[in-house]
């Protein structure tokens, strides 16, 4: 399966704009780390933009990502794709063991964080969000409620890289797609 026709399922079902768009994110961030760690992009890509495909239809865990992958499994999607999105859910009983579930694990609920920091910036832009805010924006409960923290950190541990370094490395992977994530803002005219 290559990356067009991922996003072909994810556009039959997924409605929401921001669920694609933090998909979206998501991508950014794994692929930048394929490419970093020399592995297979599209495969990463794939396997990223795929990754809650079924939040719509499932919204409940434990049946997501549970009850879609045999339906990612009817389209083809590989094997080791499907192992990727069903270990990125603690409460799969799905261990992380390679380093793409690893990855995705460590990518996705900070691609979510990071989008929220962005839309309390100024210029509601990816270009306005830094390290020590991010940071200090973890430590207030209250803010992206929804986002789990321990998720954040535990993902950087597993990967096996430095906290900061990874809050770093995903904004400015974000960054480069700015625009298709909604995250330009004021800078979007200068950056694209």
């Amino acid at each position: 399966m290559d990356r067009n026709q991922a996003w072909e399922i994810v556009c039959e079902f997924v409605q929401s704009d921001s669920l694609r768009k933090h998909m979206l994110a998501v991508e950014a961030c794994v692929a930048a780390y394929a490419r970093k760690f020399g592995e297979d992009e599209e495969k990463w890509r794939v396997t990223a933009l795929l990754h809650d495909f079924d939040w719509e239809i499932h919204p409940q865990s434990p049946d997501h990502p549970m009850k879609g992958e045999p339906i990612l499994a009817e389209r083809g999607v590989d094997e080791e794709i499907r192992r990727a999105i069903l270990s990125h859910a603690d409460y799969s009983g799905v261990p992380r063991i390679s380093k793409l579930e690893k990855t995705l694990f460590a990518c996705d609920e900070l691609a979510g964080f990071l989008t929220a920091c962005s839309y309390v910036k100024p210029g509601r832009s990816i270009h306005e969000v830094e390290v020590k805010s991010v940071r200090k924006k973890m430590k207030d409960k209250a803010f992206a409620r929804n986002v789990n923290r321990d998720d954040v950190t535990n993902g950087a541990a597993e990967l096996g890289v430095d906290l900061d370094e990874h809050i770093e490395f995903c904004i400015k992977a974000m960054q480069e797609r700015a625009a298709e994530l909604g995250l330009g803002g004021s800078a979007q005219s200068s950056s694209a």
